[in-house]
Protein backbone atom coordinates (compact mmCIF):
# COMPACT_ATOMS: atom_id res chain seq x y z
CA UNK A 1 0.00 0.00 0.00
CA UNK A 2 1.30 3.65 -1.08
CA UNK A 3 0.28 6.11 1.37
CA UNK A 4 1.46 9.55 0.51
CA UNK A 5 3.04 10.91 3.92
CA UNK A 6 3.95 14.22 3.49
CA UNK A 7 7.03 15.17 5.50
CA UNK A 8 6.64 19.22 4.62
CA UNK A 9 3.21 18.87 6.35
CA UNK A 10 3.69 16.80 9.37
CA UNK A 11 7.29 18.93 9.72
CA UNK A 12 4.37 22.77 9.25
CA UNK A 13 2.36 21.02 12.05
CA UNK A 14 4.88 20.14 14.59
CA UNK A 15 7.15 23.56 13.90
CA UNK A 16 3.53 25.72 14.24
CA UNK A 17 2.73 24.01 17.14
CA UNK A 18 6.34 24.52 18.90
CA UNK A 19 5.33 27.95 18.88
CA UNK A 20 2.72 28.06 21.36
CA UNK A 21 4.52 28.24 25.40
CA UNK A 22 7.73 28.31 23.32
CA UNK A 23 10.84 29.52 25.19
CA UNK A 24 14.22 31.39 25.10
CA UNK A 25 17.02 29.14 25.39
CA UNK A 26 20.76 29.01 24.26
CA UNK A 27 20.23 25.97 22.01
CA UNK A 28 17.87 24.02 21.02
CA UNK A 29 14.18 24.30 20.96
CA UNK A 30 12.20 24.43 24.28
CA UNK A 31 8.03 24.93 25.15
CA UNK A 32 6.45 24.92 28.15
CA UNK A 33 2.49 24.47 27.79
CA UNK A 34 0.54 23.37 30.49
CA UNK A 35 -2.66 22.58 31.13
CA UNK A 36 -5.26 25.53 31.19
CA UNK A 37 -2.35 28.33 29.69
CA UNK A 38 -3.18 30.35 26.97
CA UNK A 39 0.09 27.81 25.26
CA UNK A 40 -2.25 25.18 25.97
CA UNK A 41 -5.57 27.23 24.54
CA UNK A 42 -3.33 28.37 21.14
CA UNK A 43 -2.13 24.54 20.96
CA UNK A 44 -5.46 22.85 21.10
CA UNK A 45 -7.03 25.83 18.34
CA UNK A 46 -4.19 25.03 16.20
CA UNK A 47 -4.86 21.27 16.64
CA UNK A 48 -9.21 21.46 15.95
CA UNK A 49 -8.46 23.55 12.57
CA UNK A 50 -5.83 21.24 11.47
CA UNK A 51 -8.26 18.94 11.93
CA UNK A 52 -11.59 20.33 10.68
CA UNK A 53 -9.41 21.20 7.33
CA UNK A 54 -8.87 17.33 7.00
CA UNK A 55 -12.32 17.12 7.02
CA UNK A 56 -12.44 15.54 10.46
CA UNK A 57 -15.88 16.20 13.00
CA UNK A 58 -14.16 17.27 16.14
CA UNK A 59 -15.32 16.65 19.35
CA UNK A 60 -13.94 17.88 23.07
CA UNK A 61 -14.98 15.60 25.72
CA UNK A 62 -15.09 17.07 29.85
CA UNK A 63 -11.91 16.53 30.47
CA UNK A 64 -10.71 18.41 27.94
CA UNK A 65 -9.94 15.82 25.56
CA UNK A 66 -9.66 16.36 21.79
CA UNK A 67 -10.80 13.92 19.11
CA UNK A 68 -10.97 14.09 15.33
CA UNK A 69 -13.26 11.03 13.36
CA UNK A 70 -12.99 10.52 9.60
CA UNK A 71 -16.03 8.77 8.98
CA UNK A 72 -16.71 8.22 4.86
CA UNK A 73 -19.79 7.89 4.20
CA UNK A 74 -21.60 3.97 4.04
CA UNK A 75 -19.21 2.70 7.28
CA UNK A 76 -22.14 2.26 9.37
CA UNK A 77 -21.56 1.89 13.37
CA UNK A 78 -17.83 -0.09 13.25
CA UNK A 79 -16.03 0.49 16.37
CA UNK A 80 -12.92 3.25 15.07
CA UNK A 81 -9.48 2.59 15.15
CA UNK A 82 -7.98 5.75 17.22
CA UNK A 83 -4.00 7.43 17.24
CA UNK A 84 -2.66 10.34 18.96
CA UNK A 85 -0.40 11.23 22.35
CA UNK A 86 -0.67 14.71 23.87
CA UNK A 87 -0.23 18.69 23.20
CA UNK A 88 1.06 19.51 26.57
CA UNK A 89 4.93 19.80 27.75
CA UNK A 90 7.17 19.72 30.96
CA UNK A 91 8.95 23.30 31.57
CA UNK A 92 11.27 23.87 28.93
CA UNK A 93 10.61 20.25 27.12
CA UNK A 94 11.04 19.63 23.54
CA UNK A 95 8.76 20.25 20.89
CA UNK A 96 8.48 16.43 19.60
CA UNK A 97 7.14 14.82 22.53
CA UNK A 98 3.75 14.00 22.10
CA UNK A 99 2.92 16.76 19.34
CA UNK A 100 4.69 14.26 16.52
CA UNK A 101 2.03 11.39 18.16
CA UNK A 102 -0.98 13.87 17.63
CA UNK A 103 0.13 15.36 13.84
CA UNK A 104 1.62 11.62 12.67
CA UNK A 105 -1.91 10.77 13.15
CA UNK A 106 -3.59 13.57 11.71
CA UNK A 107 -1.24 12.92 8.48
CA UNK A 108 -1.73 9.56 8.57
CA UNK A 109 -5.38 10.10 7.90
CA UNK A 110 -4.94 12.22 5.42
CA UNK A 111 -2.09 10.07 3.44
CA UNK A 112 -5.33 7.47 3.71
CA UNK A 113 -7.96 9.81 2.35
CA UNK A 114 -5.24 11.14 -0.10
CA UNK A 115 -4.41 7.51 -1.38
CA UNK A 116 -8.43 6.39 -1.31
CA UNK A 117 -8.08 4.27 1.26
CA UNK A 118 -12.00 2.65 1.96
CA UNK A 119 -11.73 1.53 5.31
CA UNK A 120 -14.36 -0.91 6.96
CA UNK A 121 -13.99 1.97 10.15
CA UNK A 122 -13.92 4.98 11.15
CA UNK A 123 -10.36 6.46 12.42
CA UNK A 124 -10.24 8.91 15.17
CA UNK A 125 -7.15 11.46 15.91
CA UNK A 126 -6.81 11.91 19.49
CA UNK A 127 -4.88 14.81 22.12
CA UNK A 128 -4.96 13.84 25.66
CA UNK A 129 -5.10 16.39 28.33
CA UNK A 130 -2.09 16.90 30.64
CA UNK A 131 -0.01 13.65 29.72
CA UNK A 132 2.86 15.34 31.76
CA UNK A 133 1.18 16.33 34.98
CA UNK A 134 2.86 18.55 37.38
CA UNK A 135 -0.17 20.59 37.47
CA UNK A 136 -3.50 18.85 38.59
CA UNK A 137 -2.20 14.87 38.85
CA UNK A 138 1.15 13.38 38.21
CA UNK A 139 0.35 12.47 34.77
CA UNK A 140 -1.59 10.23 32.09
CA UNK A 141 -4.78 12.39 33.36
CA UNK A 142 -7.09 12.88 30.02
CA UNK A 143 -6.37 9.16 29.12
CA UNK A 144 -7.37 7.90 32.74
CA UNK A 145 -10.59 9.38 32.27
CA UNK A 146 -10.89 8.11 28.60
CA UNK A 147 -9.65 4.85 30.11
CA UNK A 148 -12.51 4.75 33.00
CA UNK A 149 -9.82 4.70 35.61
CA UNK A 150 -11.11 7.81 36.45
CA UNK A 151 -14.39 9.48 37.11
CA UNK A 152 -15.39 12.94 34.58
CA UNK A 153 -16.61 14.76 38.14
CA UNK A 154 -13.45 13.40 40.07
CA UNK A 155 -11.17 14.32 37.44
CA UNK A 156 -12.85 18.26 37.19
CA UNK A 157 -12.31 18.40 40.65
CA UNK A 158 -8.59 17.89 40.97
CA UNK A 159 -6.81 21.54 42.32
CA UNK A 160 -3.31 22.73 41.15
CA UNK A 161 -1.04 24.46 43.98
CA UNK A 162 -3.05 27.72 43.64
CA UNK A 163 -6.12 26.30 44.61
CA UNK A 164 -7.84 26.50 40.53
CA UNK A 165 -9.60 23.35 39.49
CA UNK A 166 -9.02 21.64 36.36
CA UNK A 167 -12.86 22.22 35.34
CA UNK A 168 -12.47 26.18 35.63
CA UNK A 169 -8.98 26.25 34.02
CA UNK A 170 -10.52 24.25 30.83
CA UNK A 171 -13.24 26.80 30.86
CA UNK A 172 -10.99 29.54 31.37
CA UNK A 173 -9.53 28.81 27.71
CA UNK A 174 -13.07 27.39 26.34
CA UNK A 175 -11.87 23.58 26.16
CA UNK A 176 -14.32 21.82 28.64
CA UNK A 177 -16.40 20.11 26.68
CA UNK A 178 -19.20 17.45 27.47
CA UNK A 179 -19.56 13.60 27.73
CA UNK A 180 -16.35 11.37 27.47
CA UNK A 181 -14.32 9.62 25.16
CA UNK A 182 -14.52 6.43 25.77
CA UNK A 183 -11.51 4.50 25.16
CA UNK A 184 -13.24 1.12 25.08
CA UNK A 185 -15.49 1.93 22.49
CA UNK A 186 -12.65 1.83 20.24
CA UNK A 187 -11.60 -1.34 18.50
CA UNK A 188 -7.48 -0.36 18.91
CA UNK A 189 -5.40 2.20 19.72
CA UNK A 190 -1.88 3.34 18.25
CA UNK A 191 0.57 5.87 19.48
CA UNK A 192 3.42 7.16 18.01
CA UNK A 193 6.21 8.88 20.49
CA UNK A 194 10.08 9.64 20.22
CA UNK A 195 11.64 6.79 21.63
CA UNK A 196 13.72 9.26 24.42
CA UNK A 197 16.52 6.50 24.67
CA UNK A 198 19.32 5.64 22.38
CA UNK A 199 18.44 2.33 21.33
CA UNK A 200 17.35 2.70 17.69
CA UNK A 201 20.35 5.13 17.02
CA UNK A 202 22.83 2.94 17.96
CA UNK A 203 21.10 0.35 15.88
CA UNK A 204 20.50 2.90 13.10
CA UNK A 205 16.70 1.86 12.76
CA UNK A 206 14.24 3.87 11.90
CA UNK A 207 11.03 2.25 14.09
CA UNK A 208 10.79 0.88 17.29
CA UNK A 209 7.78 -1.66 17.93
CA UNK A 210 6.69 -1.66 21.72
CA UNK A 211 6.34 -4.85 23.68
CA UNK A 212 5.98 -3.71 26.66
CA UNK A 213 5.55 -0.61 28.81
CA UNK A 214 7.37 -0.76 31.78
CA UNK A 215 6.11 -1.04 35.23
CA UNK A 216 6.77 2.16 37.70
CA UNK A 217 6.38 2.15 41.58
CA UNK A 218 7.03 5.03 43.61
CA UNK A 219 8.56 4.49 47.05
CA UNK A 220 8.77 7.15 49.84
CA UNK A 221 11.21 6.37 52.39
CA UNK A 222 11.72 8.38 55.47
CA UNK A 223 15.58 8.19 57.56
CA UNK A 224 14.95 9.12 61.21
CA UNK A 225 17.96 10.09 63.49
CA UNK A 226 18.70 12.70 65.96
CA UNK A 227 19.72 16.65 65.10
CA UNK A 228 22.94 17.81 67.00
CA UNK A 229 25.62 20.12 67.05
CA UNK A 230 28.09 19.67 64.26
CA UNK A 231 31.27 21.04 66.07
CA UNK A 232 30.35 19.69 69.54
CA UNK A 233 28.89 15.90 69.27
CA UNK A 234 31.64 13.62 68.85
CA UNK A 235 31.23 11.05 65.64
CA UNK A 236 31.03 8.05 68.14
CA UNK A 237 27.73 9.24 69.64
CA UNK A 238 25.67 10.64 66.47
CA UNK A 239 22.56 9.13 64.99
CA UNK A 240 23.08 10.87 61.56
CA UNK A 241 20.16 10.79 59.50
CA UNK A 242 21.66 11.53 55.94
CA UNK A 243 25.09 9.31 56.60
CA UNK A 244 22.26 6.56 56.53
CA UNK A 245 20.38 7.63 53.53
CA UNK A 246 23.06 7.62 51.81
CA UNK A 247 23.95 4.20 52.17
CA UNK A 248 20.09 3.67 51.14
CA UNK A 249 21.04 5.19 47.80
CA UNK A 250 23.54 2.91 47.38
CA UNK A 251 22.00 0.25 48.32
CA UNK A 252 19.06 0.77 45.67
CA UNK A 253 21.54 1.20 42.82
CA UNK A 254 22.73 -2.39 43.72
CA UNK A 255 19.58 -3.77 43.75
CA UNK A 256 18.91 -2.61 40.60
CA UNK A 257 22.08 -3.49 38.94
CA UNK A 258 21.56 -6.98 40.79
CA UNK A 259 18.50 -7.46 38.73
CA UNK A 260 19.94 -5.90 35.11
CA UNK A 261 22.83 -8.50 35.58
CA UNK A 262 20.89 -11.50 37.28
CA UNK A 263 17.97 -12.25 34.50
CA UNK A 264 16.06 -8.41 33.96
CA UNK A 265 17.87 -6.04 31.68
CA UNK A 266 15.39 -3.43 31.52
CA UNK A 267 15.06 -2.99 35.28
CA UNK A 268 15.81 0.69 36.55
CA UNK A 269 15.96 1.89 40.24
CA UNK A 270 16.32 5.60 41.23
CA UNK A 271 16.51 8.03 44.31
CA UNK A 272 15.79 10.63 42.61
CA UNK A 273 14.96 13.44 46.00
CA UNK A 274 15.96 13.89 48.87
CA UNK A 275 14.94 16.30 51.81
CA UNK A 276 17.42 16.88 54.51
CA UNK A 277 15.99 18.86 57.82
CA UNK A 278 17.20 20.82 59.01
CA UNK A 279 19.56 21.27 56.03
CA UNK A 280 22.23 23.05 57.87
CA UNK A 281 25.89 23.15 57.09
CA UNK A 282 26.87 22.99 61.70
CA UNK A 283 23.64 20.46 62.00
CA UNK A 284 23.78 16.67 62.23
CA UNK A 285 20.77 15.96 59.74
CA UNK A 286 18.08 14.40 61.84
CA UNK A 287 15.74 13.52 59.16
CA UNK A 288 15.96 12.56 56.03
CA UNK A 289 12.95 11.95 53.43
CA UNK A 290 13.75 10.25 49.92
CA UNK A 291 11.86 9.36 46.80
CA UNK A 292 12.54 5.75 45.36
CA UNK A 293 11.58 5.19 41.48
CA UNK A 294 11.59 1.67 40.29
CA UNK A 295 10.73 0.10 37.29
CA UNK A 296 10.88 -2.77 35.03
CA UNK A 297 8.73 -4.88 32.23
CA UNK A 298 8.74 -7.79 34.60
CA UNK A 299 6.49 -6.77 37.54
CA UNK A 300 8.20 -9.83 39.94
CA UNK A 301 11.72 -7.80 38.92
CA UNK A 302 10.12 -4.49 40.69
CA UNK A 303 9.28 -6.13 44.12
CA UNK A 304 12.48 -8.09 44.48
CA UNK A 305 14.02 -4.30 43.87
CA UNK A 306 11.87 -2.94 46.67
CA UNK A 307 12.12 -5.84 48.91
CA UNK A 308 16.13 -5.59 48.99
CA UNK A 309 15.54 -1.57 49.87
CA UNK A 310 13.42 -3.05 53.05
CA UNK A 311 16.45 -5.19 53.81
CA UNK A 312 18.48 -1.92 53.75
CA UNK A 313 16.31 -0.05 55.97
CA UNK A 314 16.41 -2.94 58.34
CA UNK A 315 20.08 -3.35 58.10
CA UNK A 316 20.70 0.52 59.01
CA UNK A 317 17.97 0.44 61.86
CA UNK A 318 20.00 -2.20 63.42
CA UNK A 319 23.60 -1.01 62.34
CA UNK A 320 23.10 2.96 62.67
CA UNK A 321 20.27 3.11 65.48
CA UNK A 322 17.79 5.42 62.83
CA UNK A 323 14.12 4.47 62.70
CA UNK A 324 12.64 4.05 58.91
CA UNK A 325 9.84 3.66 57.11
CA UNK A 326 8.41 2.78 53.37
CA UNK A 327 5.19 3.20 51.77
CA UNK A 328 4.65 2.32 47.97
CA UNK A 329 1.67 4.94 47.42
CA UNK A 330 2.24 4.74 43.25
CA UNK A 331 2.37 1.32 41.47
CA UNK A 332 1.84 0.77 37.68
CA UNK A 333 2.29 -2.59 36.29
CA UNK A 334 4.10 -3.27 32.96
CA UNK A 335 1.54 -3.12 30.27
CA UNK A 336 2.27 -5.23 27.42
CA UNK A 337 1.07 -4.61 23.91
CA UNK A 338 -1.46 -6.29 21.71
CA UNK A 339 -0.09 -8.95 19.34
CA UNK A 340 -2.36 -7.52 16.84
CA UNK A 341 -1.25 -3.78 16.71
CA UNK A 342 2.20 -5.27 17.19
CA UNK A 343 1.97 -7.56 14.03
CA UNK A 344 0.41 -4.13 12.13
CA UNK A 345 3.04 -1.79 12.78
CA UNK A 346 5.72 -4.60 11.75
CA UNK A 347 3.96 -5.44 8.63
CA UNK A 348 3.15 -1.82 7.89
CA UNK A 349 7.36 -1.34 7.98
CA UNK A 350 7.37 -4.38 5.77
CA UNK A 351 4.85 -3.07 2.94
CA UNK A 352 6.82 0.33 2.79
CA UNK A 353 10.55 -1.19 3.28
CA UNK A 354 11.19 0.42 6.49
CA UNK A 355 13.23 -1.81 9.28
CA UNK A 356 11.54 -2.24 12.93
CA UNK A 357 12.50 -2.96 16.03
CA UNK A 358 11.37 -4.46 19.07
CA UNK A 359 11.85 -3.16 21.89
CA UNK A 360 9.99 -2.02 25.42
CA UNK A 361 9.53 1.84 26.87
CA UNK A 362 11.00 2.66 29.86
CA UNK A 363 8.95 5.79 30.45
CA UNK A 364 5.29 5.80 31.23
CA UNK A 365 2.65 6.89 28.28
CA UNK A 366 -1.27 7.31 27.82
CA UNK A 367 -1.43 3.47 26.20
CA UNK A 368 -0.70 2.11 29.05
CA UNK A 369 -4.34 3.41 30.43
CA UNK A 370 -5.75 2.59 27.03
CA UNK A 371 -4.40 -0.61 26.83
CA UNK A 372 -6.36 -1.81 29.90
CA UNK A 373 -9.36 -1.13 27.76
CA UNK A 374 -8.70 -2.10 24.28
CA UNK A 375 -6.21 -3.32 22.32
CA UNK A 376 -3.28 -1.08 21.98
CA UNK A 377 0.22 -0.42 20.17
CA UNK A 378 3.18 2.01 20.23
CA UNK A 379 6.02 2.90 18.23
CA UNK A 380 8.82 5.09 18.64
CA UNK A 381 11.04 7.32 16.17
CA UNK A 382 14.84 7.78 16.88
CA UNK A 383 15.87 10.38 19.50
CA UNK A 384 19.27 12.31 18.96
CA UNK A 385 21.54 10.99 21.98
CA UNK A 386 18.49 9.81 23.45
CA UNK A 387 17.85 13.38 25.14
CA UNK A 388 14.24 14.41 25.64
CA UNK A 389 12.18 16.88 28.07
CA UNK A 390 15.19 18.99 26.98
CA UNK A 391 15.32 22.04 24.67
CA UNK A 392 18.28 19.64 22.48
CA UNK A 393 15.37 16.87 22.38
CA UNK A 394 15.89 16.45 18.24
CA UNK A 395 13.97 13.62 16.05
CA UNK A 396 14.96 13.62 12.14
CA UNK A 397 12.02 14.93 10.27
CA UNK A 398 13.07 12.10 7.74
CA UNK A 399 12.66 9.58 10.88
CA UNK A 400 9.30 11.58 11.78
CA UNK A 401 7.78 10.80 7.90
CA UNK A 402 9.54 6.74 8.45
CA UNK A 403 7.46 6.13 11.63
CA UNK A 404 4.33 8.41 10.27
CA UNK A 405 4.45 5.91 7.40
CA UNK A 406 4.34 2.71 9.12
CA UNK A 407 1.80 4.33 11.59
CA UNK A 408 -0.62 4.84 8.39
CA UNK A 409 0.09 1.60 6.82
CA UNK A 410 -1.04 0.62 10.60
CA UNK A 411 -4.27 2.26 10.88
CA UNK A 412 -5.01 0.94 7.43
CA UNK A 413 -4.33 -2.07 8.03
CA UNK A 414 -6.60 -2.19 11.58
CA UNK A 415 -9.31 -0.19 9.86
CA UNK A 416 -9.55 -2.39 7.25
CA UNK A 417 -10.16 -5.33 9.65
Amino acid sequence: MDLPVSQERLREDIERNAEFGAVDVPEGRGRTVRTGSDADRRARDYLVERLEDAGLDVRIDAAGNVGGRWSPLGIGDAAPVAAGSHLDSVPEGGIFDGPLGVYAALEAVRAMREADVSPERPVDVVSFTEEEGGRFASGLLGSSVAAGRRGVEDALELHDGEGVALGDALDGIGYRGDGRLDAAAWDAWLELHVEQSERLEDAGVPVGVVTTITGITHCEVTVAGEANHAGSTPMGDRTDALAAASEFVLDAERAATGRVAADSPAAVGTVGSLDVSPNATNVVPGRVEMGLDVRDVDAASMDAVVDRAEESLARLERERGVETALSRPFDLAPTPMDDRCREALHGAGDDAGIETLDMHSGAAHDTMHVAEVTDAGMLFAPSRDGISHNPLEWTDWADCAAATTVLAGALARLAGD
